[in-house]
Formats: C-alpha cells, structure tokens, sequence
C-alpha cells in the first residue's frame, strides 16, 4: 500500500467532532488500547491532520509530528496504527512473533507474513478472527516491524497446516510512510536498513518507548513496517513472487532466532572469556570506550558532506559498529546518562558541533572541528572486517577456494559526464557508489552550491540540475530548484550505467547491469523422484562440470550438466535428489556465494 511515494491529494485539520469520532473509531477496532494509549497516540488538545491520497487512503497524523493512524478505505473499517504509534503504544495491537530476526527481511522486502515464519508460543497458537489488526516484532525487540490484518482465523489456520499466508502486511517499517515523516527514526540499536534483530539494551518488556532520549540511545523500540495490502511481494525486489513466496515458506520454516550482537557480524556459539569480560565495563572505562568509538567514526565514516545528521544516526550507524566485538555500549551506564547530554559536552569541548533540534526533539551532529588537539592525536584503527554491506561493495564470506568478491560499480552517462569532466574526473573509469558520490558533492563544494539558510540542502544549477533530471521531468512540469543531501548520492547513481565486478583470485570480469541471481529449483521426474537444478553459475565464476564432478561426490548421487535453451554458454546442473538446502549451503560456505543472490523453489511442496 505504501510501497511507492504517492502525493497527497489533499490536508486539512479535523474538526473537534471529527476527533472525536476518530477516536471512537479507534477503540473499537483496537480493543486492547487503554483511554491512557489513544492519549498517547490522539493528545486530547493537540491538532490532528488528515492527508487524503488519491486511493482514498487516508493517513491521520499529529500536525507537526508524526503519522499515527491509516485508514484503508476511508471509512474506518479497515483502521491502523502506523509503526510510530505502536513505538509509543507497542501492546496497542497482539502481535506475531517471528522465528528469528532474519524473517523480517522478506517482510522488509515487501512479503506478507507466512505462517511457517512465526514462532508458536509453547501454550499453542492464539486465538484469533480473519480480518483483525496485527502487528510482528522481532524476538528480543519490543518495538513491532509491521502491521497488517489476519487472512484467516486461528481455526481456520490450524486445520491448514499452519501453512500459507497468516497477516496481509498493510504498513511496514521503511516505506513510504514510514518516510513520509520529516523527523523519521528508529526506535532501537536491533533496527537496520534491511533487516530488525533484537535490542540488545532490552531489559524488561515494560520499559516505556515514548522519550526521544530513548529513540536516540537505542532502548526499548519498535520498527515500521508497511506494504500494500494486495501486494505479497515488493516488486523491486523480487522478480517472480511465486518463487519467492515458496521460498518465503521453505526457509523460514527451519530458521531459527537470530540473534545478532551489535557490531552486526555474526555471534560466534562460544564467546571469548576476554569478551565476556568486557560486558563488566566500569563508568570511566564505558566513557572511554565512547570517545574511542566517537573519535574512530568521525575519522572514518562521517563525512562533511552527509551533515547535519541525527544524534540516533550518529549512534547506530557510525558509533556502534566501531566498539569491540562482544561488547555492548549502552550511553545509561556513562557518566553522561544520556546521548543528548553527551554530544552536548563533546560539542562544550570543541570537538564537534551539535545542536538541539526543537521540532524533532533530538540532538543533531551539524560540524566536525578536524583541528581540535583530541581528533589530530587520535590514530583510527584499520578495520578488520567490513561490519556493514555496503550497497557499493558486497563480500562474500567464508570461501574455501579463492575468496569470491562482488561489487556493484557505475560509469559515467552522458547525463552525468558535464558533472566528472567539472572536477577533473575521469568519465571512461568505472566508481564505486561512494566515489561516483564524492565526484557530485566535490563539484558542489567546487561551485559553493551548499544553501546558506538550510546547510542539508543543495541549490541545483543548470548543469547539476540536467545531469539529475534531463529528460527525467514529465514535459509542462518544473524543474527542481534543490535537492536534500540525503537524496543526492543516490539520484546521481541512478542517472549513471549501472555494472557489476565479480572477482575469484586472479579472475575478474565486469558485466554491465545488475548483478544476477543463482537459481536453485527442485522439481518431481518420473513418479516420486526428485531432481534439483541449478543454473546461473557463471555470473559468480563457477564452472558447472567442475561443480557437478564435486557435488556427484558430496551427495553421493549422478549429475549432469546441460546447456540452457536459447543462452549460449550458459549451463545448469542437475542434481538426483532433493538436496535444494543443501547445495544453497555448499555455494555459500564453499564458494563464497551472499545469500541474498541465490534464489530457491521448491516445486514438490505444491
């Protein structure tokens, strides 16, 4: 539903008997919010806005905040909170678990709940009605991801199977609107772009989720979640729904949780005693360990050009991943208690400049002072590890052959070709997406395009504003005049050639496009007998004769290759048996290949 940006038709504030058949509506369709919860959500003596949509949505909000209620049909019958709400109010709606926090991918990507990625609690399914609000959290994270309605009863499900779809998600955390509010955030440290885990500063289920001191240092939060009600998969993410909804069920009915530590690599069975015992921090040592990290991320990932950004940013994204593995940061057990009150002695003493912003209520981080004497002695440390996938640079893990490396890279367009040759850039090389946005903002800062009244703005001139949008604007349509910084790397990217690199050892090719897929597919021959095929090799240098020699002795069963109809050059393997898990598994611990490019089916289960 709020899967693509739609304008708002019209906004206007409700009128006092509006409100308060907004909120009759509200008690009815959310029995469980107490009269203290739809305060929270409906203040009694603040104005509330309605944004009408052209699908006759309409999205009830706090004038000057944030979203809080949706109305699908525009008559009430079909009304939720939005993730904003439920971050205040997280018991408003019953909600689903899932069976770990890698389940809320395929929900972040645009998939309806399955019943095979819940996880049933020991005292058996809930019991619940076709058609009622619900809402998924992440096991250890009390802030809910998504809300949507119930496409059968608990009766209903049951006598299924617990098999097929369980909630029609109507709103998720990161679209649209999610987006559409000016000071969006995420309610804690297990919320990232693509997937949510649990909190790992979660102590008690009844820790409030209202303060925006709290969004900032990562307590007791929820996510967003939305989606259009009709729609099972996004389509911008997945090419064939039905594949991906069969894989939806098969995978997420073995996953177990996920639990992920901060630093967003994988949590090892065992931990090191030397990392356990970095859990029993003094205060001074916690003080220390923050400045460490503040003054690693401000010499490695925080540039000039992404300011000013939120005090939460600053937290998740840049100092977090920076503190040592195992361990967990957590600003209340500073001296400073609180991150507000933190960035605010760091800016006392020079280091940075951070200001309060009245209207989002948080702490933003607006310049760095690279002449201060602590930022001049600090020496960063070379990371080790990549902790975050970068949407320019995916690296694949744990290869037994030769280290498999895959990388989106871009050219130049003749779109963007006035913006390099500007700077002095080469426009025949191929740049990562972090260079090609450095060439934009070196030419910003070249031509001194920065707004003097808004610093997060861009004043678009003639050639920046053909290279963004020429031929891109729908004739008798103006022009932008500017642009945020935070959408201007990635409106540059999209007006270059996209291409791809994948390297293994002394081998590299780059293909132009984006990079494909494995497909990994069993299906029945002859009766009961399984045959599992897999095709798309050669996009991540794989020989298929050499595999299938190698899985004819792993499986202990025949293979075959065979070249595919009308792809000359390509070929598949075939495998006897079902073993579509199995060889997913072979192509990511052996040869390197990311999860997130092999797609599975599994025609027997239909």
């Amino acid at each position: 539903m709020f899967k693509k940006h739609v304008d708002v038709k019209a906004l206007q504030r409700l009128s006092g008997a509006d409100k308060k058949k907004l909120r009759r509506t509200a008690k009815e369709r959310f029995p469980q919010a107490s009269e203290s919860d739809l305060d929270a959500i409906l203040p009694p003596k603040v104005e509330v806005t309605v944004a009408k949509y052209p699908n006759r949505v309409l999205v009830y909000g706090i004038e000057g905040e944030f979203p809080m209620l949706f109305d699908v049909d525009g008559r009430g019958h079909e009304l939720f909170p939005t993730v904003y709400a439920l971050w205040k109010v997280p018991d408003m709606l019953p909600a689903f678990t899932l069976k770990g926090g890698e389940v809320s991918r395929f929900i972040l990507g645009g998939a309806d709940l399955m019943f095979p990625g819940i996880s049933i609690p020991t005292e058996g399914l809930p019991s619940f009605q076709a058609g009622k609000p619900w809402s998924i959290k992440v096991p250890g994270n009390p802030a809910p991801i998504a809300v949507g309605a119930t496409t059968m009863s608990s009766n209903e499900a049951l006598k299924a199977g617990l098999r097929g779809k369980a909630l029609r998600i109507a709103h998720y955390y990161k679209d649209s609107l999610w987006d559409s509010a000016d000071g969006r955030y995420v309610p804690n440290e297990g919320f990232y772009d693509d997937i949510v885990v649990e909190d790992p500063n979660y102590a008690s289920p009844s820790q409030p989720i209202d303060s925006s001191e709290d969004h900032a240092e990562g307590m007791d939060d929820s996510t967003i979640e939305g989606e259009e009600a009709a729609v099972d998969v996004s389509e911008s993410h997945i090419r064939d729904p039905v594949i991906h909804i069969e894989a939806v069920e098969d995978l997420t009915s073995g996953v177990s949780e996920v639990k992920l530590p901060e630093d967003k690599t994988s949590e090892e069975p065992s931990q090191p005693t030397e990392e356990r015992e970095h859990q029993n921090l003094s205060t001074e040592e916690i003080d220390s360990l923050l400045e460490k990290c503040l003054l690693q991320a401000l010499h490695t990932s925080v540039k000039d050009k992404d300011l000013p950004i939120l005090g939460s940013t600053l937290w998740s994204n840049h100092i977090l991943p920076y503190r040592p593995p195992g361990v967990t940061l957590d600003i209340k057990k500073s001296s400073h208690k609180k991150l507000s009150k933190w960035l605010q002695s760091k800016s006392s003493s020079g280091l940075i400049s951070a200001k309060e912003d009245k209207h989002k209520r948080e702490v933003m981080l607006l310049g760095v002072n690279r002449g201060h004497p602590d930022y001049i002695a600090f020496r960063p440390e070379k990371k080790v590890q990549e902790l975050v996938e970068r949407h320019d640079n995916v690296i694949a893990e744990g290869s037994s052959t030769n280290q498999l490396e895959v990388a989106e890279i871009y050219k130049p367009s003749s779109h963007v070709n006035p913006i390099f040759m500007a700077v002095g850039a080469d426009t025949g090389k191929y740049y990562s997406a972090s260079e090609a946005s450095d060439i934009v903002f070196r030419y910003i800062e070249k031509e001194n395009l920065v707004k003097p009244t808004d610093k997060a703005k861009v004043t678009l001139d003639a050639a920046l504003c053909d290279a963004l949008y020429k031929g891109a604007i729908k004739k008798g349509s103006a022009y932008p005049t500017e642009i945020h910084k935070r959408d201007l790397g990635s409106t540059f990217l999209n007006r270059m050639q996209i291409h791809h690199r994948v390297s293994r050892g002394d081998e590299v090719i780059i293909r132009k496009g984006a990079i494909r897929t494995v497909q990994i597919m069993t299906e029945r021959r002859q009766g009961n007998k399984k045959m599992t095929r897999v095709s798309g090799l050669e996009c991540f240098l794989m020989d298929a004769d050499s595999l299938a020699s190698e899985l004819q002795k792993k499986f202990a069963c025949s293979t075959t290759t065979a070249e595919l109809p009308g792809k000359k050059g390509q070929h598949e393997v075939l495998v006897q048996g079902g073993v579509i898990d199995d060889l997913a598994k072979h192509l990511v611990d052996h040869y390197g290949v990311p999860k997130r490019f092999i797609e599975v089916l599994d025609k027997t289960k239909r």
